[in-house]
């Protein structure tokens, strides 16, 4: 038997140690690739999806914390504050806005250093939070010709109510309305946009082409909880439902039917607020009852299985059913001590027991706040800022009272959020970024925006405001 020197076995076994490291090597980089694919953009760079977690903050790639905006107004009570932000001056943060395809109803979302925007053909884009630049854009189809629809102001109609991002799965939860007039709840992954479930979200039994999913989704215990109403309009025979649909579980779906003779919509672009405990609040708008009340004009609690459990209505119900002033123009503000704020149409604010709704004519207390509220509030401890059509309010509110502290000069007043010790609302009608002194209501910021779709709201990180306008995205720096 020959025999082989110690120097060829070492040698042998360093070739050996290098083969090791090169295949692990190319392992590492199929698994990156495959992390790159991009529907529709090859060239694009992968989402930083490992710094997005359930936590509230992560750590940003440039330093410090960038916030997880996962749903409508960052958390599932609405609150559209975040409140760690020390703003000592604000700048246009990108170089150039980066363009989307049609309208975008719904407002953005964060998740670890990417922006997740939809549009209303149905196209969800995945932005660099820090750039602007195009990570992935999927497009889950043809959206529906507006024109086709006995009534409605949005042409085309897809992607309508802002989606909700699961941290856990790493999965965003969209619904697209697609031909021929079905909604569909579409998951897509975070990394790259490709789609991971698709269920049936229509209620049973309703008719698509008078239901539109405008609300925004929320997510809870696993469900995603989808909100209907009708169309600009108020066409056809159509009714205000909550829809649960549980992707864990093969797209399981429980509903909910406000049980009106005819509308009573859930079409508040704010959607849903979910209490800590899982409970839902909706509120819902005008129905065709005169004189048998039947849950029009009210604000709903609902089990997380979607039973009705208490309710409220103004004692006027009726009135506003007749003159089709909805009290559910705002989704039901949700405070710290569980009590609940609601202002309407009519611009009349409701403060309400969370431990008994109160049934009709069952408030704590009542007032004025405005001209007409919509869209969405936001709310810090216990004051509440409402969007109206002259102007943004906020109120203090007590045990068994509000009052208002401050109101702007009038303006057509998006849904608020809250960075720190500013107050941010878009001027609807004129296309403007405000941002207000949240003490006194003092301006203090404006930014031109262009054209921008009815009840705009940013959403915000600890370092900038993002706005999707109708035709654009834009960044606004936080220094």
């Amino acid at each position: 038997m020959s025999s082989v020197p110690l120097g060829g076995i070492q040698l042998k076994r360093e070739l050996v140690a290098v083969l090791v490291v090169l295949l692990l090597l190319l392992a590492g980089l199929s698994f990156y690739l495959l992390l790159r694919v991009v529907p529709s953009n090859p060239g694009g760079s992968p989402s930083p999806v490992a710094s997005c977690s359930g936590s509230r903050y992560t750590p940003s790639p440039r330093g410090g914390p960038l916030a997880n905006w996962t749903t409508y107004h960052g958390d599932n009570v609405r609150s559209g504050a975040e409140p760690g932000v020390n703003v000592s001056a604000v700048h246009p943060g990108w170089a150039a806005p980066t363009a989307v395809d049609a309208d975008v109803y719904a407002e953005p979302l964060l998740c670890g250093g990417t922006v997740y925007v939809a549009t209303e053909n149905n196209s969800v884009y995945a932005l660099n939070a820090y750039t602007g630049a195009l990570e992935w854009r999927t497009n889950l189809g043809t959206p529906v010709d507006g024109s086709t629809l006995s009534c409605g102001d949005i042409n085309p109609t897809g992607i309508t109510g802002t989606p909700v991002i699961d941290p856990g799965t790493l999965t965003l939860y969209v619904v697209a309305f697609l031909p021929p007039d079905r909604h569909v709840l579409f998951g897509l992954s975070l990394a790259n946009g490709s789609v991971l479930s698709h269920y049936a979200a229509d209620p049973p039994g309703a008719n698509p082409t008078v239901e539109q999913e405008r609300g925004a989704l929320a997510l809870s215990n696993g469900i995603v909880y989808i909100p209907y109403g009708g169309l600009a309009g108020d066409c056809g025979a159509y009714h205000g439902w909550v829809v649960g649909v549980q992707p864990s579980a093969l797209g399981t779906m429980t509903s909910f039917e406000v049980p009106t003779g005819r509308a009573g919509g859930i079409w508040t672009p704010s959607g849903i607020t979910v209490a800590p405990n899982g409970d839902l609040y909706v509120s819902t708008g005008n129905s065709d009852a005169d004189v048998a009340f039947d849950y029009g004009e009210s604000v709903l609690e609902l089990s997380p299985t979607l039973q009705l459990l208490g309710y409220f209505a103004p004692s006027n119900w009726a009135q506003l059913n007749r003159g089709d002033t909805d009290v559910g123009s705002l989704a039901p503000t949700l405070l710290p001590d569980g009590d609940v704020v609601q202002v309407g149409k009519a611009g009349v604010g409701y403060l309400l027991s969370g431990s008994h709704l109160g049934g009709v004519g069952g408030e704590l207390y009542n007032g004025s706040v405005c001209g007409g509220a919509y869209g969405g509030t936001a709310h810090v401890g216990g004051t509440v800022l409402v969007p109206c059509v002259d102007g943004l309010v906020e109120l203090a509110v007590g045990p068994n009272s509000f009052s208002v502290l401050w109101r702007t000069a009038s303006f057509d007043a998006g849904p608020p959020i809250v960075t720190g010790s500013v107050v941010w609302s878009i001027n609807i009608h004129a296309g403007q970024l405000l941002g207000f002194n949240l003490t006194t209501g003092h301006p203090l910021y404006s930014f031109p925006l262009g054209s921008v779709d009815h009840f705009c709201t940013p959403s915000a990180s600890p370092v900038a405001v993002y706005v999707a306008t109708s035709s654009q995205v834009d960044a606004f720096a936080l220094t």
